[in-house]
């Protein structure tokens, strides 16, 4: 058994890992990062962080490849597991899911179960797959399919979790939505995902898709999505043998997005059709192309309805999640023009007048 206080994280050099080892180790939490090839750990904002206690290891390998002094000696300071490490993105093969998020996870169950700590799982709300409605976060969804090999290689990650219970596994599942960014500046550090769909559709590159404008997009800004995931490191007795959602309180639907788009006037607004109205064949090549490439990866997100319970996440904070609605999405989209992703701004009126009336002056 460990009897040391620090926390082993994996996957710490992604965008989400980074923000908790920075959290932790502010909070005074030691904290040994699980690095693959010796990365550098950068903060969303930007910011290296300096931290001494660093390993190469790979998630792939049984004990991460690490040899057995190496174990035995770490596995006398850690005190919990937190398990970031994953691929998030949507067109992997089965193979590489299999070894990065399914494979990874029962590696570190087994080492949580050797060590006999607690384990945090990170993994995605959008395991309840299709299904539509109010989704708890007590539930392990089955049975309604998954919109890509992501989702269903998570929903298996955590099919593994629990059923590591009944060996002796203490454990809870931290669930975020779509990660974006920091719920006060809209700062990202990583544009993925969402943002590659966001940006071909203002640059009119995807002019129609498939979609119902009623569907909604759940955002989970990156600074909560750590916060919930620290919470629940430290605060592991309260939270443990459950799951919860770490996302903003606010569901987008397409056709607010679609709105909050239309206000910008450098930017292009992409139309939903009906699914069976939609035909790739008659886009043309261009476009056609970016869908099949791109497009076919984020369609089912334009066809869910849900609304995701925080009730858990929230009381382990003691406070709401964060409002994300079509504020927090006018500040995500405005950091994404002033650091260049979407283009320039347009200068407002009130630009050019003020332009017109210096160059008068002149």
């Amino acid at each position: 058994m460990s009897g040391g206080d620090g926390v082993l994280v994996t996957g710490a050099s992604g965008l989400v890992g980074a923000e908790v080892v920075a959290r932790l180790h502010a909070a005074g939490r030691p904290v040994t990062a699980v690095l693959h090839s010796n990365s550098a750990i950068t903060r969303n904002d930007g910011t290296p962080l300096e931290l001494g206690d660093r390993i190469p290891g790979d998630i792939r390998r049984p004990g991460f490849g690490l040899a057995a002094p190496e174990l035995t000696a770490l596995g006398a300071r850690v005190g919990l597991i937190v398990h970031c490490a994953a691929t998030t993105a949507f067109d992997a093969t089965a193979e590489v899911y299999e070894e990065l998020n399914v494979r990874g996870a029962a590696h570190a169950i087994d080492l949580a179960l050797a060590w006999d700590v607690p384990l945090v799982h990170v993994s995605t709300a959008y395991v309840c797959g299709m299904r539509g409605g109010s989704i708890p976060e007590e539930a392990a969804a089955a049975g309604h399919g998954f919109g890509n090999g992501y989702e269903e290689s998570k929903f298996r990650a955590e099919a593994l979790v629990r059923a590591a219970g009944d060996r002796g596994l203490r454990w809870t599942i931290v669930r975020p939505g779509i990660v974006t960014g920091d719920s006060r500046t809209g700062v990202i550090r990583d544009y993925k995902n969402l943002y590659t769909v966001v940006k071909l559709m203002v640059e009119g590159k995807f002019r129609t898709l498939p979609g119902r404008y009623d569907a909604t997009l759940s955002l989970a800004p990156v600074d909560h999505v750590a916060e919930v995931i620290v919470a629940a490191a430290t605060r592991f007795d309260a939270v443990c043998g459950r799951t919860m959602h770490a996302l903003g309180r606010d569901t987008l639907s397409l056709r607010e997005v679609s709105d909050v788009l239309a206000e910008y006037p450098s930017f292009e607004v992409a139309t939903f059709v009906p699914e069976t109205t939609f035909r790739a064949a008659e886009l043309d090549p261009i476009e056609r192309e970016y869908y099949l490439r791109i497009g076919t990866l984020y369609t089912s997100y334009f066809k869910r309805r849900m609304v995701f319970d925080t009730v858990v996440a929230d009381a382990l904070l003691d406070r709401l999640s964060p409002a994300t609605g079509k504020d927090y999405l006018r500040l995500v989209l405005d950091h994404c023009l002033d650091s260049g992703y979407l283009g320039l701004p347009l200068p407002s009126i009130a630009d050019m007048l003020a332009r017109l009336e210096i160059g008068g002056r002149a």
